[in-house]
């Protein structure tokens, strides 16, 4: 399994100020260092730092099934994070909401589920093992907002 950040290319473009999914330029803040994931660096935004606050869609294509929603982003340019470990932005809450999507970027019913942090891994694994399922979500489990993916394999 592989944890798999926001594209660079699309972050760059909110970074230099591109219109997010509402045509709306992202809105520049400074982090207060709690709960402001980057969903490009996975890690959390220092307090003090530059941040960005935008609506994000991580789908290409329009459907009922597109979720869109406020995310957060480091307002100057960050490493693409990513790899094998469970990224730390996905380390600090108890729980979170993981669920698995087919290769036509739809939920596949029945996959959604409020896991503890220390069983994200284990729940990924067993959705990503049914042939159905293309790839997985996780995100918060308070507020529904897109944190990171999940895909089979160790690159992304």
């Amino acid at each position: 399994m592989h944890y798999t950040a926001m594209p660079s290319e699309i972050v760059r473009a909110y970074q230099r100020g591109e219109p997010d999914i509402h045509g709306q330029s992202p809105e520049r803040t400074t982090s207060d260092g709690g709960g402001n994931p980057c969903r490009h660096c996975l890690r959390g935004i220092p307090e003090g730092a530059g941040m960005l606050i935008l609506a994000h869609r991580p789908f290409a294509e329009l459907h009922p099934y597109a979720e869109a929603g406020p995310i957060f982003l480091c307002a100057d340019p960050c490493a693409r994070g990513g790899g094998v470990d469970l990224p730390q932005i996905l380390q600090t809450s108890p729980d979170y909401l993981v669920k698995g999507y087919g290769a036509d970027n739809r939920i596949v019913y029945g996959t959604g589920a409020v896991v503890p942090t220390g069983q994200i891994a284990h729940r990924a694994a067993e959705l990503l093992s049914e042939d159905a399922i293309a790839y997985v979500h996780v995100r918060s489990a308070r507020n529904n907002c897109y944190l990171a993916r999940i895909d089979r394999g160790e690159t992304g």
